[in-house]
């Protein structure tokens, strides 16, 4: 049956759930009448608070894990308390020194995409999850610009590749003897594509700049529609391998509770590996104004392994959402300090983004 309303319980009963979650959620284990008795702001025997028990666990939001032991929050429950009765906590004046420090480094951003998964991971105490940008990236400038030999004595050009957003990709080529290395060449091959394939995807580049070619329209030698063409092919080689999903962490979902249910924790690593299953989750926060919490079995990909999800989106320089950070961990996260946090961390890899490289 569905759960009621925060508001329709009366205070007493709140109070001792409220109590109830905040205990699970402090250490993992139910929480027993006679551990609530003996807090003096509650003033009620302990038969007096298994009543009240009772009365929670049959509206869903209590549940008993042994006959014997305390209660713990159903994933209802959670849902009820993060909803309508947590207390959110302002990450500290550490907390923020830590996320600002981490993403002012600069450098390439899939650099700055694992640093942020990890340090949502030693942040949380759980996994922290990145999605790679999948926007595709928008030509405004391509430079070829001569290196000299490499430690195999073969010359070397670095490609430069300027987005319309600001972003800017090195990349270095091993380049052929002969002609292909010639300053013209790579002064030829830059031209052409800044000139030509401006403001298109790379992919729409390749497949114009093919086409040109086939139709026998480029004024291009031999020399630089090679330097072209391996210019381009080293970003379409690279978008392909990239990851969909950067976690880390993955070991701190081993903890000493978490080894008590070994299935649930193996069901929640397998989870993990399945990035597509992951990032489809994830990108259901894409639009979302606040950061988003799954509870264990309200999403079916976690139901098994009863692990919770807190997510937000971040943004590029022109406020366009370009993907999801978030962590994963048991549903005793401590939400009211990870819910912030996260959404702490997506605003300010958001500011980062505009200052570094690809």
């Amino acid at each position: 049956m569905a759960s009621p309303p925060i508001t329709e319980l009366t205070e007493r009963a709140r109070e001792i759930f409220r109590r109830v979650v905040e205990g699970y959620l402090e250490d993992g284990q139910p929480v027993g009448s006679k551990t609530l008795a003996a807090e003096p702001a509650i003033n009620l025997s302990p038969a007096s608070i298994r009543s009240v028990m009772a009365e929670l666990e049959g509206l869903g939001l209590l549940a008993a894990p042994h006959t014997s032991a305390g209660r713990m929050p159903t994933d209802a429950g959670l849902r009820i308390f993060v909803d309508g009765m947590m207390r959110v906590a302002e990450p500290s004046e550490e907390d923020r020194a830590r996320i600002a420090a981490r993403l002012s480094e600069g450098g390439p951003v899939e650099k700055a995409l694992q640093q942020t998964s990890a340090l949502l991971s030693e942040l949380s105490g759980a996994a922290g999850m990145v999605m790679v940008p999948t926007r595709e990236q928008r030509l405004a400038q391509f430079s070829l610009v001569p290196l000299g030999p490499g430690p195999g004595q073969k010359n070397r050009a670095l490609a430069v590749l300027v987005g319309e957003d600001g972003g800017v990709e090195n990349r270095v080529l091993e380049l052929d003897d002969g002609p292909t290395g010639a300053a013209g060449s790579l002064e030829a091959a830059s031209n052409y594509i800044t000139s030509r394939l401006a403001g298109r995807t790379l992919a729409e580049a390749a497949h114009a700049m093919r086409s040109e070619i086939d139709a026998g329209k480029s004024q291009l030698d031999d020399a630089s529609r090679d330097l072209v063409e391996r210019g381009l092919a080293v970003w379409s080689e690279d978008a392909n391998n990239r990851p969909v999903l950067i976690v880390r962490g993955a070991a701190n979902l081993l903890d000493e509770a978490a080894l008590g249910d070994i299935e649930r924790v193996r069901s929640l690593l397998d989870d993990l590996e399945d990035k597509q299953s992951v990032s489809s989750l994830l990108e259901s926060a894409r639009d979302a104004d606040a950061t988003r919490i799954f509870i264990g079995s309200e999403n079916r990909l976690f139901g098994l392994s009863g692990s919770s999800v807190i997510a937000a989106p971040y943004r590029d320089m022109e406020g366009r959402v370009v993907g999801v950070l978030g962590v994963i961990g048991p549903t005793r996260l401590n939400y009211a300090r990870v819910v912030p946090m996260v959404d702490l961390t997506a605003r300010s890899l958001s500011r980062s983004l505009g200052k570094l490289t690809a």
